[in-house]
């Protein structure tokens, strides 16, 4: 039995404020070992479950976080960027299940240090509705057959994965107090709680409904600054639709992260050329 598992950093249990998820800053790598730890917890309930094999992608910022030799050596590791799939990255159609651990809240949502995908991006909607990372990454993974089992993070993703994917289960390991505020579990309970979840999840994996795609993907996208716009919409088939927004229509899941992660990279970009030219007055 094959499992993917997606670990990020800003809903790890002991994870609130900048400083510890930006690469330099004073926390980073007290950060570093707790998302390790949390990964850890994960592969040895996948193992627990049932797992012949484990593949963890490394989700967050630059991707090359975790601490490889801190990590449990019977999985392997995907690590750097930038990945054609992102998160999502290395997850294929044998897989039997995913795990999506430290997972956090969408842009404009409360939460812990919430986002999708970019600082740059406010929203991010597909098909009308506003998504979090979950969300695209959910998508991603039903279009290779595969049902997201388990997603850990905060009080405010876990609340919202209750009522879009059902069927997977969820571990809040903090309560939000603020954008980067948090209640936050002891690591190690947190840690005893994704690893009894991950193997029940692994377990359960054959009886988790096959999930369903949509027949299109309608893409919005609202950001920072008029020149992050103005980039993205350079991409063939892109629209802007205002001053900030971009929109686009794409067929396959695929795309849809193809897309999301050019913008990603644009929006930086325009970021610099901006900053740029301020330093230069």
């Amino acid at each position: 039995m094959k499992v993917f598992i997606s670990v990020d950093m800003e809903g790890v249990a002991g994870v609130a404020t900048l400083d510890q998820i930006v690469r330099g800053g004073g926390g980073y790598g007290r950060a570093q070992e707790l998302m390790t730890q949390e990964a850890n917890a994960a592969i040895a309930g996948a193992f627990d479950g049932g797992a012949t094999e484990v593949l963890v992608n490394d989700s967050h910022g630059t991707m090359d976080n975790l601490l490889h030799d801190r990590l449990d050596p019977r999985a392997r590791v995907v690590f750097g960027a930038p990945r054609a799939q992102c998160m999502a990255h290395g997850l294929t159609a044998d897989s039997q299940v995913a795990l999506f651990i430290g997972f956090h809240a969408a842009a404009g949502d409360a939460g812990v240090l919430a986002h999708t995908f970019s600082a740059y991006f406010r929203e991010v909607c597909i098909n009308g509705a506003p998504v979090s990372e979950t969300e695209v990454n959910a998508l991603y993974a039903a279009s290779m057959g595969v049902p997201v089992g388990l997603v850990t993070g905060d009080d405010s993703i876990c609340a919202k994965v209750d009522k879009v994917l059902p069927h997977a289960s969820t571990v809040v390991v903090k309560r939000h107090e603020g954008f980067s505020a948090a209640d936050s579990l002891h690591p190690e309970k947190a840690r005893e709680l994704i690893a009894a979840a991950a193997a029940e999840a692994v377990k359960n994996a054959s009886s988790l409904p096959r999930p369903e795609l949509p027949d299109q993907f309608v893409i919005d996208v609202e950001l920072e600054q008029p020149t992050m716009a103005e980039l993205v919409s350079f991409i063939p088939g892109v629209a802007r639709s205002g001053e900030t927004t971009v929109h686009v229509t794409v067929k396959t899941a695929d795309d849809m992260v193809g897309f999301i992660c050019a913008s990603y990279y644009l929006a930086t970009m325009g970021a610099q050329q901006r900053l740029s030219l301020l330093t230069r007055r």
